[in-house]
């Protein structure tokens, strides 16, 4: 018989608190989203109205990964043994999708615009997107360090250096239009960016999708999860290892060791978990020890994890 321990040392109960970050970021780019929309619309400017739509997804992309963060603190129970720590997974998965729709909004609206050129009100275009790029920007920079070890506070990050860097677009297509006159530079540039935006969010779907199909989380190699285990003293093999995500911040790891002396003690398992986690970030590690030669393998394990 194998005997299995959820050691509770190492446990990381939940990703940072943002609360104040979303708020203030949410609160801030609303009442923007009101002023460049009005002055798009005065200075019919599509780069700005275009800024301006993108700026209302970021709003509504920050309350629902606000909404996902607080759902993953919620304490587990009978029905929900995780709590709602995967919803976290599933914002940075709409977030992605939110901005892919935008950007392609931005940039189909943009190519018929090159057809088209329209003269707009640059020095008003040059001062409200100047607006934008301190909005946003200090709105990015309170999710910058989230964003290194979160994906759903990568999200909310991603979409507000977007905007940053949209704005910064407009100010240059509006400096360019005053010198040179050139009616097909606001178009131009915002296909440009939407392009660069759309380009980036890729990866955040690609990642979000990843986790959500219970696959390793990037930056996180197997084979060295295996080694580590093997390493452990009186280890003689590793099999049914499996890691995922738990959140987009948290890792779980469950996995049989077969130990041909038997039972090692409790502190071996708080040895292995305190290792899992200063190596790999690993906090939810479930270990079965079994004293056979370990033969008996999971029927729902693949074959990477055996």
């Amino acid at each position: 018989m194998g005997e299995t321990l959820h050691h509770p040392h190492g446990h990381r109960h939940g990703p940072a608190s943002h609360d104040r970050a979303f708020a203030f970021g949410i609160l801030l780019n609303a009442g923007f989203v009101l002023v460049e929309a009005w002055f798009g619309w005065q200075s019919q400017s599509l780069a700005l109205l275009a800024d301006a739509a993108h700026n209302l997804s970021d709003v509504l992309a920050l309350v629902l990964a606000w909404t996902a963060a607080a759902l993953g603190r919620l304490a587990p129970d009978a029905r929900y043994t995780y709590g709602w720590r995967r919803a976290s997974i599933l914002a940075a998965l709409l977030n992605a999708l939110i901005l892919l729709a935008a950007m392609g909004a931005l940039a189909w609206e943009a190519v018929q615009r090159l057809g088209e050129p329209q003269p707009v009100e640059a020095t008003t275009v040059i001062a409200v997107a100047a607006a934008g790029i301190l909005v946003n920007g200090l709105t990015a920079a309170l999710f910058l360090r989230g964003s290194r070890h979160d994906l759903n506070i990568r999200g909310a990050f991603l979409h507000m250096t977007g905007d940053a860097l949209v704005s910064l677009g407009v100010v240059a297509a509006g400096v360019l239009y005053l010198w040179r006159g050139w009616g097909w530079l606001d178009p131009a540039v915002s296909l440009a960016i939407a392009l660069l935006i759309f380009y980036v969010t890729w990866g955040l779907l690609r990642q979000s999708l990843h986790l959500l199909l219970d696959g390793v989380p990037t930056g996180l190699q197997l084979a060295e999860v295996r080694a580590c285990l093997l390493a452990q003293p009186g280890v003689a093999e590793v099999h049914d290892l499996h890691v995922w995500a738990m959140s987009t911040s948290e890792t779980a790891l469950t996995a049989h060791l077969v130990l041909p002396d038997g039972h090692p003690g409790d502190d071996f398992y708080a040895r292995v978990n305190a290792e899992l986690h200063r190596r790999f970030g690993i906090g939810h590690a479930t270990l079965q020890i079994e004293g056979g030669d370990g033969g008996a393998a999971c029927h729902l394990a693949g074959h990477a994890g055996q």
